[in-house]
């Protein structure tokens, strides 16, 4: 009797093969053009199994709470993917230090001082960021040092020097503004304002030819030259957009911890890396978004949250952040590779 059209020998095996490789393709194709898809599908996931874990995490009531904690980390890492864009190993490994200086800058020595206008407090604060953000800028431009070495350097300084401005004993301050920077604004979590604010300015940045040039010489800064874009104040600029983010952040963090520790000072930068990384930037510059690294450190603070419900010991966050941060260079070099071969 003859098998049934489909259902000869090896038929149904090669149908569910040819499918499969299909599927495959499919996702890395996506993956390719939308770097960010696999942080924002795994981000939702880990949204879900927290709700499961516990089904507060969802109600209306705390989203302006889960915002406010999360902020910090979302505005680190947007504030970490300026400078790896900019290419040439560019990285900054300052950007824990100096959102936690900004945090003590304004309990330690704005408020007691008297400046606690939010017009006040937050130009000196943006100021500050983008200034410190241009040195490392210049240091690795101009002065032609090794990213990782200048912004290490720039690390060590400033977590001193947050030792220095908060002295012998942990500085606590808030304002009417800032607790509703960490609460709400009438109907509208706080932290909304703080994590919308660099996407705006990247938005109003992308009306400029600026966040093209950054792409161009993050991908290649030999033909961007030649084409006429001067490398030098784009990735100094790109460092000062970092450090600008990165005072924001330390804006959302003073908002929530209303007090500030130099002890925090490293806190957020191995976390900042792992989402820029994990949300398809690349490494080596020239690919990647805000968008991305907002996925990512969604996914990573997710995790977070996770591990602390399921009560697992707080020892194993780093080892888990570097599984997720060597995970997301390893599937980054992978998707770099198929993009090299389709080109």
């Amino acid at each position: 009797m003859r098998a049934p059209t489909g259902l000869k020998a090896g038929g149904f095996r090669a149908g569910s093969v040819n499918a499969s490789r299909l599927n495959a393709s499919t996702v890395r194709t996506l993956l390719t053009r939308r770097p960010y898809a696999f942080a924002a599908v795994l981000a939702v996931t880990l949204l879900v199994l927290n709700i499961a874990v516990q089904p507060a995490f969802a109600r209306p009531s705390n989203w302006a709470a889960v915002l406010a904690y999360f902020a910090p980390l979302a505005v680190a890492a947007m504030a970490g993917t300026p400078a790896i864009l900019s290419g040439g190993g560019g990285i900054d490994i300052s950007i824990g230090p100096l959102l936690n200086l900004i945090d003590i800058v304004i309990v330690a020595d704005l408020l007691p001082k008297g400046v606690t206008s939010p017009l006040g407090v937050v130009s000196i604060c943006l100021g500050i960021g983008a200034a410190l953000g241009a040195v490392n800028g210049f240091m690795v431009t101009v002065l032609r040092f090794q990213p990782i070495v200048a912004t290490l350097c720039a690390n060590i300084i400033l977590t001193g020097l947050a030792t220095q401005v908060q002295g012998d004993i942990v500085p606590q301050g808030y304002t009417a503004w800032t607790k509703s920077l960490a609460g709400s604004f009438g109907p509208v979590p706080g932290a909304l304002f703080t994590i919308g604010a660099p996407l705006l300015i990247w938005w109003l940045l992308g009306r400029t030819p600026f966040i093209k040039a950054l792409y161009a010489v993050g991908g290649d800064d030999a033909t961007a030259y030649s084409a006429g874009v001067n490398v030098t104040a784009v990735r100094i600029a790109a460092y000062a957009l970092g450090g600008l983010f990165a005072a924001i952040a330390g804006l959302a963090l003073m908002a929530v911890i209303s007090e500030g520790q130099a002890s925090n000072a490293t806190q957020y930068t191995l976390l900042a890396i792992a989402a820029v990384a994990l949300g398809g930037t690349a490494l080596s510059g020239g690919r990647g978004s805000l968008l991305g690294s907002l996925c990512g450190a969604a996914a990573i603070y997710l995790i977070d949250n996770l591990l602390g419900e399921l009560h697992v010991s707080g020892l194993w966050s780093n080892a888990v952040y570097g599984v997720v941060l060597l995970f997301a260079v390893v599937i980054g070099a992978r998707l770099a590779g198929a993009r090299g071969r389709a080109a």
